[in-house]
């Protein structure tokens, strides 16, 4: 069972956060203005227990590296490739406009 973790913080105004596992998808959105770093992280955790997946069950990360904040961009593509390193799984780079 494929459990993928998308991390999407081009905008300027919001981060999404979202999981597909068992052929589903949900999405957990904060606007968060300059508070990117320190609200990413608390979102994974909370959007994971809420749907019963550990950081262990992870088998990929998706990142949107699409145009937009490039403060936003960095942020999610550090946490994406932290979390890639510590787990062991591997990271797509997506692009959405």
């Amino acid at each position: 069972m494929d459990n993928i973790l998308l991390i999407n913080s081009v905008s300027n105004k919001q981060m999404v956060i979202g999981l597909r596992t068992n052929n589903k998808q949900y999405l957990a959105k904060r606007k968060t203005g300059k508070k990117k770093a320190q609200v990413t992280l608390p979102m994974i955790d909370k959007l994971l227990k809420q749907q019963g997946v550990t950081l262990k069950d992870l088998t990929l990360i998706e990142v949107n590296t699409g145009s937009g904040s490039f403060t936003g961009i960095r942020v999610g593509m550090a946490i994406a490739n932290a979390l890639s390193f510590a787990l062991k799984v591997p990271v797509e780079k997506l692009q959405f406009d």
